[in-house]
C-alpha cells in the first residue's frame, strides 16, 4: 500500500470516527432532556426547555419567566437535573475506567473490581455509615470521602503488594486484586452483620442510587473524572500496543511499567470519584466497553471516547427506570439503579457466553 493510500485510509477512518462521536453526544444531549421529563410530576418539554434556557445568559433575556411555574423549576433544577447529571458523570468514568482495566489486563472481563477499588469503597462507606458522624470536607460528605478514600487505598495495597522489583506482573497483579477484593467484601459482611439499625443505609449504598445526590457532590468529583477520562485518552497508543504483548510494546518504544502505573492510578481514581457519590453500581465498567468494541472496534482511540459516552447514556437510561419501574405498586418508590445495571448486565454476559460456545461448536 502506497504512502497516499494509507494517508486516505487514515483520513476515512478517522473522519468516521468523528461522525460517530458526534451522533454519540447528540444522542446524549436527546437522552439528558427526555429524562427530564420521567418522574412522578410530568412537566411539558416547552416548560422544561424554557427553564433550562433561563440558566443560559444569552437565552434568558428571551424567556418569559411568568410562564414558569417556580415549582416546575425547583423539581428540575434542585431535583431531576442533579441526579440525571450525576449518571452522566458516573456512567462516562465507570465506562472509561472499564476500558483502561480491560486494555491494561488484556481481559474484557475486567473492571473495578478487578483491584478491589470497588471493595475499598464499600469499606469505607461502611464505616462511614456505621461512626453516625455528620462531617462535611470540601462539599462532601464523610461516607463519599470515606469511599473515596478506601477505593484509593485499596488500589495502592493490591500494587504495592504485587509488585516485584520494579515490574508488577499483570498475572500477579490480577491475582492479588482478586484476593483483596474478596478480603474487603468480607469486611463489608461483617460490618453489616454488627449495623443494628444503620443496616438498611449500607445495603442501600451498597446497590448505588442517585437519589440523594446535590450540586455539591458533582462539583466535587467534576474534576477527578474530567481529568482522568482526558488525560487517558493520551494513552490510547499505548493501550493499543500494550495489546500486542507487554515485550512487543517496548521494543515499539513504550515504557511499559510507566504506562500501567499511570493507567491504573487514573482509572481507580476515576472510579473512586464515580462511586464515592452513588455507591456500587456494577456491570457498567464491564458491560459497556465489551459491548462498544464488538460494534465499533478494538482500536482505543475510538473505542474510549465511544465507550464514555454511551455509558453515560446507559446509566441515564437505566436510573430513568428506576424511577418509573416500580410507580405501577407505589407512585413513591423508586430502585437503586445498581439494580437495574445488573439485570441488564447479568443476561447480556449469558447471551453473550452462549453465542461464543455455539461459534466455537461450529
Amino acid at each position: 500500500m502506497s504512502k497516499d493510500e494509507v494517508e486516505s485510509t487514515f483520513f476515512r477512518r478517522t473522519s468516521r470516527w468523528k461522525l460517530i462521536v458526534v451522533l454519540l453526544v447528540l444522542a446524549l444531549f436527546v437522552t439528558v432532556i427526555v429524562s427530564l421529563n420521567v418522574g412522578y410530576a410530568q412537566i411539558p418539554f416547552p416548560d422544561i426547555l424554557g427553564i433550562l434556557g433561563k440558566q443560559i445568559p444569552v437565552l434568558n433575556g428571551f424567556i418569559d419567566s411568568s410562564l414558569i411555574s417556580p415549582q416546575n423549576a425547583a423539581i428540575i433544577l434542585q431535583i431531576r437535573l442533579p441526579r440525571i447529571l450525576a449518571g452522566v458523570l458516573v456512567g462516562a468514568a465507570l465506562a472509561a475506567a472499564g476500558v483502561l482495566y480491560q486494555g491494561v489486563f488484556k481481559n474484557p472481563m475486567a473492571d473495578s473490581y478487578v483491584l478491589g477499588v470497588s471493595a475499598g469503597a464499600a469499606v469505607g462507606a461502611s464505616l462511614s455509615i456505621l461512626s453516625g458522624v455528620g462531617f462535611v470536607f470540601l462539599g462532601l460528605r464523610l461516607v463519599q470521602v470515606a469511599a473515596f478514600v478506601g477505593a484509593v487505598s485499596a488500589m495502592f495495597i493490591v500494587y504495592n503488594i504485587s509488585r516485584v522489583g520494579s515490574r508488577v506482573p499483570v498475572a500477579t497483579l490480577l491475582l492479588c486484586g482478586i484476593a483483596v477484593n474478596f478480603f474487603l467484601f468480607a469486611v463489608v459482611g461483617l460490618l453489616e452483620v454488627v449495623a443494628g439499625d444503620e443496616l438498611h443505609s449500607i445495603v442501600f449504598w451498597l446497590v448505588g442510587g442517585f437519589s440523594n445526590v446535590l450540586w455539591r457532590d458533582i462539583w466535587a468529583i467534576l474534576p477527578f473524572i474530567l481529568i482522568g477520562i482526558v488525560a487517558s485518552y493520551f494513552y490510547a497508543r499505548d493501550l493499543n500496543l500494550l495489546a500486542m504483548g507487554e515485550e512487543t510494546a517496548h521494543h515499539l518504544g513504550v515504557n511499559v511499567e510507566k504506562s500501567k502505573q499511570i493507567l491504573l492510578v487514573l482509572a481507580s481514581l476515576t472510579t473512586a470519584a464515580a462511586v464515592s457519590i452513588c455507591g456500587l453500581v456494577g456491570f457498567v465498567g464491564l458491560m459497556i466497553p465489551h459491548l462498544t468494541r464488538l460494534i465499533i472496534g478494538p482500536d482505543h482511540r475510538i473505542l474510549l471516547p465511544t465507550s464514555t459516552i454511551i455509558g453515560a447514556i446507559f446509566l441515564v437510561i437505566c436510573d430513568d427506570l428506576a424511577r418509573v419501574v416500580a410507580t405501577p405498586f407505589a407512585s413513591t418508590l423508586e430502585l437503586p439503579v445498581g439494580i437495574i445495571t445488573m439485570l441488564f448486565g447479568a443476561p447480556f454476559f449469558i447471551v453473550l457466553f452462549k453465542r461464543k460456545k455455539q461459534s466455537c461448536a461450529s
